[in-house]
């Protein structure tokens, strides 16, 4: 016989299936009323995305680079699934605390709500003190849920199971099991109508209508569209120039922020003469470029997808920064996001490439999940060190006075990118029939360009394949090779030599501290006709 603490009544036994299904429940509310109180303010967040926020941030690199590899674009789901699992198995353990010991289950409960606290008012872009509300509610409303699913029929937790479940129907079902189920579906439904409630109450923060309203200036010098040279018919290999919808997305915000242009500004700080603030029309109102560029995340394994061309449009950083003087002795550029994360990059960079302050991308203004309305693209530096997003400010200071995000963590503070090659087609472990097949791919040497791509059939003697036009030497390049193929299984290899005569070497690296390297591999099957 079991009794509780509180009123010491006889407390009848539930089942674990019903206390692992009240937990849960209990818990699904307490998160909805979480999401309705983090609607109400631009500032205020769920306690998942605030928790999710801080696990990324102390993740360290090795785990950064085990999500990406495994879950590549999709790691943010996945960091998330993993959160949505450990919540819930922390919950259904306070819902067995709250059966034998009260007091266990309430520091529980406790302890839910303060993770989150902590982690809405800490990180890289901390919350206001007020920023704690949504976690402590929401870790009250669990236990308050939690008392009215598994507890002793109190008259608090009578009136909290009435208001989740209309009266009429607990008096119409008066058995335990059904009394129980019919709380349930009260607050599951409740839960429901908090959870999409509040993030449909948070669209009104959206900046989707206001960059909808962005009209694109046109550039002084547009660029024409690129020569059918550089692009070669044949099935399976990469666009030259990467749409929108496909191009990769690596950074450390899980949602994306919204950031309307009436309440964004551009901020230029530090060690410069004239510190200058500017609005989306001030940029609009400076000398636009057009430029081509192909970007690579320093996570893209060997082979990896994790880079894409685009035409952007924007201001030359040089220009920017050359209108407000750069101080003696600032030798390194820190863009800034709003969610606060930072890269940071040299700016001896400054060199004549087209390092631009970015709104535009292959003719529309920017996405929202790329940056919205001004990010920063930086030729032949890997994005970790340059490619801010959602960019709020440029601050000029030293490489001994700041680390950027990633510095800290184990990676390197330049980035260059590195020389590198993919085969796009055909794709490993497929089959194709004997004769001339058509190996074909993409490489990469930003700011270098490429001079040579070559390719190994097995052990045999490196062929030099065919080369697509250059388009300029900050953006990958084509190449094909046409191969006799013969029954059996075989392995291609490719590797590129840029014009600095560097060949990418045959050693593989994980990607850590400053990009993979190796040559790219497949294994390809070749029927008997």
């Amino acid at each position: 016989m079991n009794a509780s603490p509180e009123s010491g009544r006889h407390q009848p036994a539930v089942s674990a299936g019903r206390i692992v299904l009240g937990s849960l429940i209990a818990t699904a509310f307490g998160l909805g009323v979480a999401e309705m109180v983090s609607s109400t303010s631009r500032r205020l967040q769920s306690p998942v995305l605030d928790v999710g926020d801080r696990a990324v941030d102390l993740a360290p690199s090795w785990v950064k680079d085990f999500a990406i590899a495994w879950f590549g674009t999709n790691d943010k789901i996945a960091l998330l699934v993993g959160i949505a699992v450990v919540l819930a198995v922390y919950a259904v353990g306070v819902g067995f605390a709250y059966r034998s010991r009260r007091p266990l289950a309430m520091v529980g409960s406790a302890i839910f709500g303060g993770i989150g606290a902590l982690a809405a008012v800490s990180g890289r872009n901390p919350g206001p003190p007020w920023a704690v509300i949504p976690s402590v509610l929401g870790a009250l409303a669990t236990y308050a849920a939690m008392a009215a699913l598994l507890g002793g029929r109190s008259r608090e937790s009578e009136w909290i199971a009435n208001a989740a479940s209309p009266i009429s129907i607990a008096e119409a079902v008066p058995s335990p099991r059904r009394r129980f189920l019919a709380s349930v579906a009260g607050f599951g439904a409740v839960a429901a109508v908090l959870g999409f409630g509040g993030r449909a109450n948070r669209n009104r923060f959206s900046a989707a209508s206001s960059r909808t309203a962005v009209g694109l200036p046109v550039a002084e010098n547009p660029l024409p569209a690129a020569p059918s040279g550089t692009t070669f018919a044949i099935d399976g290999i990469s666009d030259f120039f990467t749409s929108n919808d496909d191009f990769y997305r690596i950074d450390t915000a899980l949602t994306v922020p919204q950031l309307p242009l009436e309440n964004w500004t551009l901020r230029i700080t530090g060690m410069v003469d004239n510190p200058i603030e500017l609005t989306f029309d001030d940029l609009l109102s400076l000398p636009i470029v057009e430029s081509d560029i192909t970007l690579t995340c320093v996570s893209n394994e060997i082979g990896g997808g994790l880079l894409g061309t685009a035409r952007w449009l924007g201001v030359r950083l040089d220009d920017l920064l050359a209108s407000v003087g750069i101080q003696n002795g600032a030798d390194q550029i820190v863009g800034k996001s709003s969610d606060g994360f930072t890269a940071g990059f040299p700016v001896a960079v400054l060199d004549g490439r087209d390092a631009l302050v970015a709104f535009g991308m292959n003719g529309e203004a920017l996405p929202l999940e790329h940056g919205f309305p001004a990010r920063l693209i930086v030729p032949g530096i890997y994005g970790y060190v340059s490619a801010t997003k959602w960019l709020t400010e440029i601050n000029l200071t030293r490489f001994e006075d700041f680390d950027g995000y990633w510095v800290p963590r184990g990676w390197d503070a330049l980035g260059p990118i590195k020389t590198q090659s993919r085969i796009d087609t055909p794709r490993g472990l497929s089959t194709v029939p004997p004769g001339t097949t058509a190996i074909a791919g993409v490489a990469w040497a930003q700011t270098r360009g490429i001079d040579r791509v070559e390719v190994q059939i097995d052990d045999g003697d490196w062929l030099e394949a065919d080369l697509a036009d250059e388009l300029n030497d900050v953006t990958w390049r084509q190449w094909k090779l046409a191969w006799e193929a013969t029954p059996g299984r075989h392995t291609v290899t490719v590797r590129a030599t840029d014009r600095d005569g560097e060949t990418q070497i045959s050693e593989r690296t994980t990607p850590i501290p400053n990009g993979a390297t190796g040559q790219h591999q497949v294994v390809v099957l070749v029927s008997d006709g």
